[in-house]
């Protein structure tokens, strides 16, 4: 079955890694910047655009970071967070996604004068009114946030007691974010303790910029349940034919700890080739690793910064890595059981949103719009 861009924007998504402050709408940058006095690099919304995505594109993570600087310069008060949060619900619902997980730092947002709390607290009235606005559309999606602590900076302990306060209030998950070269998560063990001691799920940035040790230290000295990128565990994994001409490929113990137990790898391929995990779609490690059976997860980390969208990453999956629609079933399957919310609710929207859809899709109903809501 050839898959239009159409059909694959009509399949059900899970999103378990994506930034709220990079996937802000440039329009709407825009208005926030004029509101607070900020300076950008362009007042027309295509001309922002075009250049978030060159600014991301040096292939380097350090680089792609500073970007954040004029997102972060917006999202300072209680109208700009909420306003971001729910256009980012809005723009995931129509992208087909029925469960996302939004993370973003509270510690980033402090400089207008909010305090932590209601950092999250502008962000969950958000992300409530942006699910109304989608169930409004006829479109039903749930949203959960992980509260991220820059590993960079010494509050994630704080972070951490502030995320486990709201975990009734919208908050499924943690996470340990920013760079990772030179900030090694075990840097973070007492929060990351405190976390797992309160039965509260967690994952680390690893494998994206740093390799092996970084991917080493998430799992087994911080416990993470998840990776996120985790690409770099190609780096414990050669690659090569034997004399027949056939492929193989050899894992190290770290590759094959972390295929034996399933651990999901939060895959971002657009933002990857920003970054220069590879020069392009056809080559980037995703399809092997999906292929060698790693519990892979499709995401677009930063929409604005890699000009994405789940529809965007899937469709460049499928016309230059030959991706089927039964590969994107299975990867959405793989995260919406790997998700942070609790089992009961992911085990009701696979059931009644993800595999509808995806029957629909194969038989060929693509217009159907219970394949979009999920609805039988």
């Amino acid at each position: 079955m050839t898959l239009t861009y159409e059909d694959i924007v009509a399949l059900p998504k899970v999103v378990l890694h994506d930034h709220l402050d990079g996937g802000l709408r440039p329009a709407t940058i825009i208005d926030l910047a004029a509101e607070v006095g900020h300076q950008l690099p362009s007042t027309d919304p295509d001309g922002l655009a075009a250049w978030f995505v060159q600014a991301a594109s040096a292939g380097d993570l350090n680089r792609y970071l500073e970007t954040f600087v004029h997102t972060l310069a917006v999202t300072q008060t209680e109208a700009g967070l909420r306003r971001v949060a729910r256009e980012a619900v809005v723009d995931l619902a129509a992208d087909g996604v029925v469960y996302a997980e939004l993370r973003y730092a509270p510690e980033q947002h402090l400089a207008g004068g909010l305090s932590l709390q209601e950092v999250l607290d502008a962000v969950h009235a958000g992300l409530g009114e942006g699910v109304a606005e989608a169930t409004e559309a006829g479109r039903r999606i749930r949203v959960g946030t992980l509260p991220s602590a820059m590993r960079q900076f010494d509050r994630s302990a704080e972070i951490a007691e502030m995320t486990l306060a709201n975990r009734d209030r919208g908050a499924v998950g943690f996470d340990l974010a920013g760079p990772e070269d030179g900030f090694p998560p075990s840097r973070h063990l007492p929060a990351l303790r405190g976390l797992r001691e309160a039965n509260f799920p967690y994952t680390i940035h690893a494998g994206e910029a740093a390799g092996t040790e970084s991917i080493w230290e998430a799992l087994q000295l911080c416990g993470t349940l998840r990776l996120g990128h985790g690409v770099r565990i190609m780096d414990d994994i050669e690659l090569g034919t034997d004399p027949d001409g056939e492929l193989f490929a050899a894992l190290g113990d770290l590759a094959q700890w972390v295929l034996d137990r399933q651990i999901p790898l939060e895959v971002c391929p657009q933002s990857n080739l920003q970054t220069g995990i590879a020069a392009s779609v056809a080559e980037h490690p995703i399809t092997v690793l999906r292929d060698m059976g790693f519990a892979v997860t499709l995401n677009p980390d930063n929409r604005l910064m890699s000009a994405t969208s789940m529809s965007r990453e899937m469709f460049a999956l499928a016309t230059e890595a030959g991706w089927t629609l039964e590969d994107f079933e299975q990867v959405t399957l793989t995260a919406a059981w790997n998700a942070f919310a609790p089992h009961q609710e992911m085990r009701v929207i696979i059931a009644d949103q993800i595999e509808p859809g995806y029957a629909a899709a194969q038989s060929g109903d693509h217009n159907d719009d219970r394949s979009r809501t999920g609805e039988a």
